[in-house]
């Protein structure tokens, strides 16, 4: 058993702050009213961080790291700025990706020079490191890959449809157990082949495990991928005996799995359910598109809508990724306005789940200076819908489904979904009544009696809206 540096009091204490200073950011970032200062708290953390690191220890030449540093900072400046607000969801996936090679990169370097780590003694490798290493190296493969895929069905480079491989189970828990196994193994002999069979096997588990996660799970993948990048920063803390990473690491790591099984219960799906497949095969909403052509529905138009939320005494919005690709957002923030103007109560009913990312529709609507006090949870808003005159849906299928408490065999039954359809009045944007939610099911809503369908690019809608409200 090694003895481990002793560590530098006004280190261990800078260490120290960073982490209350990533305590208190969590706690800002949990609601609206407060997310900026919990921005500030944690870029203050960030920065004792990197500066007390970069301080007391000499691996690298400051120099080096600073033209790093100016690298990476410059291009996430520019990302940041370029970055539209509809882009967000993968643009998250892409960042996790990073910090997974990031963690594979470091494991690497440790094992090849691990004496300048101080994890070695006469070559051989303490095996307490080995074990923090094939761990730190295994989660930051598997969050690299899984965050590649995330992005490319984000961004729509791959379908959104889970992609099920035939055996697909017995196959992921086959390739674990041979990552656990070998990392046991990696404890008694340090060969080259036993790192990067480790390696490799966790970059290939990595998109076995994402590649059959449909679209609609999306959210609860980001969250899951947040999580497993906690993990692998905290992994490599132990290994580079980083106070600050294991720290950081941890809390990441344990909040992205809190947030996971929050969005799990808004949709009333176990863990294991979402890694083992999720939402949208192929065998959910196909049956029922030749069922929406002989059904009669009503269609309504940008006049119609502004009539009846003109007249009505509260109008109850409901954002969804409709609104997100059309970025629609700030041409609602007008509609609202000039509804409040006529004396109609105006909220916002968010589902947890809604959008492709936990909390997309509060950031599309924060974008757009919607006022805190006017955006609710589902479970603070749904009573409201029975006694509402109008409740305006904007591109939000799934999560306003009632089929998710009556048909037992849809893909979506059990979800806990926004009850638009007990308004008087339900306006349902969207472009056309062919397509269906990332579920791939028909939302029983379009049909009822008291539902206008408003069939159009959701942003042109509703500046029609606009428009007719004057």
């Amino acid at each position: 058993m090694h003895e481990a540096a002793p560590v530098n009091p006004w280190v261990a204490l800078a260490y120290l702050v960073a982490g209350v200073c990533f305590i208190l950011a969590l706690r800002g970032l949990s609601s609206p009213e407060s997310s900026r200062r919990g921005n500030r708290f944690g870029m203050v953390g960030m920065t004792i961080a990197i500066v007390t690191t970069l301080v007391t220890h000499d691996i690298a030449s400051l120099p080096e790291i600073a033209v790093a540093v100016l690298i990476g900072g410059g291009v996430g400046f520019v990302i940041a700025r370029r970055i539209a607000m509809t882009a967000m969801p993968q643009l998250v996936a892409a960042f996790h990706s990073l910090v997974g090679m990031a963690a594979v990169l470091v494991g690497c370097a440790a094992y090849f020079n691990p004496a300048a780590f101080g994890i070695a003694e006469a070559g051989v490798i303490f095996p307490v490191s080995r074990i923090e290493m094939g761990l730190g190296v295994a989660i930051g493969a598997i969050t690299f890959s899984g965050s590649v895929i995330a992005f490319a069905k984000l961004n729509g480079n791959m379908s959104g449809k889970p992609i099920l491989l035939p055996g697909r189970h017995f196959l992921n828990l086959g390739t674990l157990a041979v990552i656990l196994g070998l990392i046991a193994y990696f404890t008694q002999d340090q060969a080259p082949w036993i790192f990067w069979t480790v390696t490799v096997l966790s970059f290939v588990i990595g998109f076995l495990l994402i590649i059959p996660i449909g679209g609609a799970d999306m959210p609860v993948v980001v969250s899951m991928l947040n999580s497993y990048s906690g993990w692998a920063a905290a992994a490599m803390g132990f290994t580079l005996h980083n106070t600050a990473m294991i720290i950081t690491g941890a809390l990441v790591g344990s909040s992205g799995a809190i947030l996971s099984y929050i969005m799990c219960r808004a949709m009333n799906r176990s863990f294991i359910s979402v890694i083992a497949g999720g939402f949208g095969s192929d065998s959910g909403g196909g049956a029922e598109g030749a069922e929406k052509i002989d059904r009669p529905w009503k269609r309504g138009s940008s006049e119609d809508a502004a009539f009846l939320m003109k007249q009505a005494e509260q109008v109850i919005i409901v954002p969804g990724y409709g609104m997100a690709v059309a970025q629609a957002q700030h041409a609602l923030r007008e509609m609202a306005d000039k509804l409040k103007e006529e004396g109609v109560t105006v909220k916002y009913a968010i589902h947890p789940v809604a959008g492709r990312m936990p909390g997309h529709m509060n950031v599309l609507l924060a974008e757009a200076n919607v006022p805190y006090d006017e955006v609710f949870e589902l479970e603070d808003i749904n009573s409201e819908f029975s006694q509402t005159d109008v409740a305006f849906v904007i591109g939000a299928n799934d999560v306003t489904n009632p089929a998710a408490k009556t048909d037992k065999s849809s893909p979506i039954y059990g979800m806990p979904v926004l009850d638009v359809g007990n308004a008087k009045t339900v306006l349902f944007s969207k472009r056309s009544m062919g397509g269906v939610g990332y579920a791939g099911v028909d939302n029983e809503v379009f049909y009822q009696d008291n539902t206008m369908m408003l069939l159009a690019d959701a942003k042109k809608m509703v500046e029609e809206i606009v428009k007719a409200l004057d």
